[in-house]
């Protein structure tokens, strides 16, 4: 799948590995977070999703392991009629003032692809073997 990108800083989202899913964002800027601070980290890019597809901010593991850095919505989604610059919700659930140099790597981004519902409205669903059981119901 071909994706239109406008770079503001010559960054273009990568893949790590051959096997990675997610592609790096990369800070536009330097950032300053302290804790339990949240800031919007722009990566001064902008594209053009396909129609029936998204993009998904997904948090880096090694910042959050090491550093208490998440995403403050949890996963960030980009719609594909959104035109504006990918930004990123960061939150600093550390304990120490975190600092994010132009260029760092901050989130990663999955393009996906997606089915939109019509909803059927009715007076009963089928039943399954677990039925209700929520939370926890169906083992550890």
């Amino acid at each position: 799948m071909k994706i239109k990108i406008v770079t503001e800083t010559g960054n273009v989202p990568s893949y790590e590995t051959k096997g990675s899913s997610g592609m790096d964002l990369r800070a536009k800027e330097n950032y300053v977070l302290e804790p339990k601070a949240r800031c919007l980290v722009k990566t001064g890019l902008f594209i053009e999703l396909p129609k029936g597809c998204e993009g998904q901010i997904r948090g880096s593991s090694g910042l959050a392991l090491k550093n208490g850095i998440t995403l403050a919505n949890g996963v960030g989604t980009v719609d594909s009629d959104y035109r504006g610059e990918i930004q990123v919700i960061l939150i600093n659930h550390g304990t120490e003032t975190f600092v994010i140099n132009k260029g760092d790597r901050i989130a990663q981004l999955i393009v996906s692809k997606y089915e939109r519902v019509e909803w059927e409205v009715t007076d009963s669903i089928s039943e399954t073997e677990r039925g209700a059981g929520g939370f926890g119901s169906s083992g550890k």
